[in-house]
């Protein structure tokens, strides 16, 4: 698998999110070089990589809150922080931040009142992120997670075309991460499109139709999980392995098999499986077992980055 990033979103029209050459220094330090990123209409993107990869500068970039050093981006067609724009973007980068002795429905009247906005959409967006109950409760009484749900709602007073939100599910218990990994999930249906960095693989594997992956600062790979995970393999349990590695060399070609823990592992498609069996009986191999194997999300990370993922189970 390449890691070249793939500038062309699968999604239908041209991205939402556009970037070419995107860096950002900071006096000897590059924080992200070079990054070209696409992201496409109504999908959600997952942007992954290790704490520190330039995500969160990424962000900022892609909002306006900084500027690059040098490269270009666009988001909804405008350049980032352009007013135009931002009216049709919803965002929450880091952890949000509220008046803790008002309740969470008047910290978004606050938020209403500074950006010009109608209150008419409060109710609607605490209802989104399932906050009604609770709205009229004071900040400082909210869980972890409702502060964070909270801080969706206030991106969504816009009714924006866009959402971006970074590490959504930091600081939350399990139970938390599977509310909020099903609310994202629901934010990104129709035609809204939601930008969701974290470094977290299975959130990323559970709810996001792309991702790129981000690692000390450069795009490393831009695709679905299935394409970062790499084509389907086969697994062969065979003696003699030597035999059995050299009769699939002739059959597929060397650069389609390799021994992994003692067995085969072949670059095979599923119509060529019975055929490739065959061929390793009649050369009198002893194929004792055949199964699907490809590698895990951790293990494309991990080559990826040069780093392991954190789970968030563990």
């Amino acid at each position: 698998m390449a890691a070249v990033p793939d500038p062309h979103p699968t999604s239908n029209g041209d991205p939402l999110i556009r970037s070419t050459g995107l860096t950002k220094t900071y006096g000897e330090v590059t924080a992200v070089r070079d990054l070209d990123l696409a992201v496409g209409r109504g999908e959600v993107y997952g942007f992954l990589g290790p704490n520190g990869a330039g995500k969160t500068t990424t962000l900022r970039m892609l909002l306006g809150l900084i500027h690059p050093t040098s490269g270009s981006a666009e988001v909804l067609g405008r350049p980032p922080g352009d007013p135009e724009g931002l009216v049709r973007v919803g965002a929450m980068v880091e952890e949000p931040a509220f008046y803790p002795y008002l309740t969470g429905r008047d910290n978004l009247r606050v938020i209403t009142r500074y950006a010009g906005l109608s209150e008419d959409g409060i109710d609607e967006a605490l209802g989104t992120v399932e906050l009604l109950p609770r709205a009229d409760s004071k900040f400082k009484t909210y869980s972890q997670g409702m502060k964070q749900r909270l801080g969706i709602a206030a991106a969504l007073l816009k009714g924006p075309d866009l959402l971006i939100l970074d590490e959504p599910t930091n600081g939350l218990d399990p139970a938390g991460m599977v509310e909020m990994r099903t609310l994202i999930r629901h934010l990104g249906t129709g035609e809204r499109t939601v930008l969701l960095s974290s470094h977290l693989l299975a959130e990323v594997q559970q709810i996001c139709d792309r991702v790129g992956v981000i690692s000390k600062g450069r795009l490393v790979f831009e695709g679905s999980v299935d394409e970062l995970r790499g084509r389907a393999a086969v697994a062969i349990r065979a003696e003699p392995l030597d035999l059995a590695r050299r009769r699939a060399e002739e059959v597929l070609g060397p650069g389609r098999v390799e021994v992994r823990d003692g067995e085969l592992v072949v670059d095979a498609e599923p119509a060529e499986v019975p055929a490739l069996n065959r061929e390793l009986v009649l050369a009198d191999v002893q194929v004792s077992e055949l199964r699907p194997a490809s590698r895990s999300l951790e293990e494309a990370f991990l080559q990826l980055t040069g780093e392991g993922g954190d789970d968030d189970e563990g």
